[in-house]
């Protein structure tokens, strides 16, 4: 197969060619920008690549390599494949690309890919060339995890219970605000998180804070609650058309009084009730391998419908 296509590893200066090709790609988010990427690059060694067509640069892979030399996709975000560009590339191309890609791979020693497509609600136009180009170069799904997702063009609509909560919450008249105040958010996060599942955000207060003043339009905090003190929390990350929920607290008071559900009702049906979707995220453990099902009810019972994050190998 003949290729117009070449690749080579992305390097620090490339960083404003890196985040326009983002911009100007059909799946690129927030978190495929380098000022993102980047905070934790002491943590991955990094081997992100720009493919060129014609000698012009035209598309990015986020990703880093490990201690064995399998390369990801990348392993510090939720999803990254290749961002591809809004025109002129079709699922011919793709071919060409993955052509190229993989003898750039077996020449730099690499035998292993694996690679987390970018799941649709994401894509600013149709793009799941690479889905097909992984099945014509016999990638293998490893990786299933479930979301739940509302539609925005639907009416969202809660379910009896969630309706009870919220009338519940709504006697007390909460209040709920927008913060930039990572540290309050911070607390009552890592106490639901460290009471409910014995474990502790993957960011830290540092990291969470550093990133919010990287992007403080799309990185965006919410505290609800009767008194004082917060009962309920949701740290949206708004990108393109998608409202993400990247994290979710409440308190045992906040339960019991249905704030959470109340918080919710602000965010899909004013705060961010212009967007294509509102993701309450995944509901798994072990790679896919386990539902919270009990989780996954309480989405469900919000609005959200599944859709798929996906993870594939392909050995090369």
């Amino acid at each position: 197969m003949e290729t117009e296509w070449s690749i080579r590893q992305y390097m620090q200066d490339d960083s404003a060619l890196w985040d326009r090709l983002v911009n100007e790609s059909r799946q690129g988010t927030m978190l495929h920008m380098r000022g993102y990427m980047d905070y934790h690059s002491d943590r991955f060694r990094d081997c992100s690549l720009i493919a060129y067509r014609k000698g012009k640069p035209t598309a990015v892979l986020p990703a880093n390599i490990d201690a064995g030399g399998i390369l990801h996709s990348h392993q510090g975000i939720t999803y990254g494949g290749w961002l591809t560009p809004l025109n002129h590339f079709d699922g011919t191309d793709m071919l060409h690309l993955f052509e190229t890609w993989l003898e750039w791979c077996r020449a730099y020693g690499i035998n292993r890919i694996i690679y987390k497509s970018v799941p649709y609600i994401y894509h600013r136009i149709p793009a799941e060339e690479d889905i097909y180009a992984l099945f014509r170069y016999g990638a293998s799904i490893k990786t299933v995890n479930l979301s739940s997702v509302i539609d925005m063009r639907s009416i969202p609509t809660f379910n009896t219970q969630q309706k009870r909560h919220l009338k519940k919450a709504s006697a007390l008249n909460p209040w709920i605000r927008e913060t930039a105040d990572v540290s309050q958010f911070m607390s009552i996060l890592k106490e639901c998180l460290k009471e409910r599942h014995d474990t502790d955000p993957v960011h830290t207060e540092a990291e969470l804070g550093l990133l919010k003043n990287r992007f403080p339009e799309s990185i965006r905090l919410f505290l609800s609650g009767t008194g004082s003190e917060p009962d309920a929390a949701v740290c949206i990350y708004d990108t393109n058309s998608v409202a993400h929920c990247q994290y979710i607290a409440t308190s045992a008071e906040g339960r019991e009084n249905g704030i959470l559900t109340y918080l919710f009702n602000h965010l899909i049906h004013s705060a961010f009730a212009n967007r294509r979707y509102f993701d309450f995220g995944t509901s798994n453990e072990e790679a896919g391998k386990i539902l919270n099902s009990g989780l996954l009810h309480q989405k469900n019972g919000l609005g959200g419908r599944g859709i798929t994050y996906r993870i594939y190998h392909l050995d090369i």
